[in-house]
């Protein structure tokens, strides 16, 4: 592999970018190594039977749509991958009965299976070219070691959109009464900052209504404390449904709202 091809990449992996700019840029360098027409990423769906073309690059007169999809069984990339035959300079005569094949003209064929790091299958990276290409150690090289780079990106990008679930989910809690879903003190407080704000700037002003329920404990001693969060919770909900545009109703902490 030239200095070249690895000063690229390295540039393009020091760089924060979505997979998008980063399959681009690998699209481009694997074209110029392979001297294919088309290069090009795949996503499948197994289950669905699915092959879809995201990202592809055309330089010369052969054309791979991106957006594209066609039927996995009877893909190109599926009978490389069952056949493990991931090079042909002959593809009319081996696989002359694949439509897509056919209708793009394709006559060789590179590709190789992107499996995440989890072992799941992702999909494949492809280069094509209406005329004979040959075969190439390097270019097999270089095919593998951008696959496996998409690997680690698609899975790198999965556990940080993971993260920022999470954190939302965290930060969510951290400002929602458990007992009763209802905003808690904290949501509260830090919303009548906003609404304080809100109504110097317009020149409104704000009403406040606190709710102490009389007697609560009684309900507990009585009944028990399941029967009190039931009962809470039932306030909660009744309140909410009267709340209107541009109000805030939560929970204090015990009987007040």
């Amino acid at each position: 592999m030239s200095d070249q091809i690895i000063a690229r990449v390295s540039q393009s992996l020091a760089k924060e970018q979505s997979l998008e700019s980063l399959v681009r840029q690998l699209l481009e360098m694997l074209e110029m190594v392979t001297d294919m027409e088309s290069t090009y990423l795949t996503k499948v769906d197994v289950e669905a039977r699915l092959q879809h073309i995201m990202f592809a690059r055309n330089s010369q007169k052969m054309y791979i749509p991106e957006n594209f999809t066609v039927s996995w069984d009877y893909s190109l990339c599926k009978r490389a991958i069952d056949e493990n035959c991931f090079f042909s300079d002959e593809v009319p005569d081996r696989w002359g009965d694949c439509i897509a094949a056919r209708n793009l003209g394709i006559t060789t064929f590179l590709s190789t299976p992107i499996h995440l790091p989890d072992g799941s299958f992702y999909g494949t990276l492809c280069a094509a070219s209406s005329e004979k290409r040959q075969w190439s150690e390097r270019a097999e090289q270089v095919l593998q070691l951008f696959a496996g780079l998409i690997a680690q990106y698609i899975q790198k990008e999965a556990l940080v959109e993971q993260l920022r679930e999470a954190n939302a989910a965290l930060i969510a809690q951290s400002y929602t009464d458990s007992l009763t879903g209802l905003p808690n003190r904290r949501a509260i407080f830090e919303n009548l900052t906003t609404l304080f704000s809100l109504a110097r700037h317009l020149n409104h002003k704000i009403m406040i209504a606190f709710i102490d329920l009389d007697n609560f404990k009684l309900i507990n001693d009585r009944f028990g404390h399941n029967s009190g969060d039931l009962f809470l919770i039932q306030v909660g909900e009744r309140l909410n449904t009267l709340q209107q545009n541009g109000e805030v109703i939560g929970r204090l902490g015990g009987d007040e709202f």
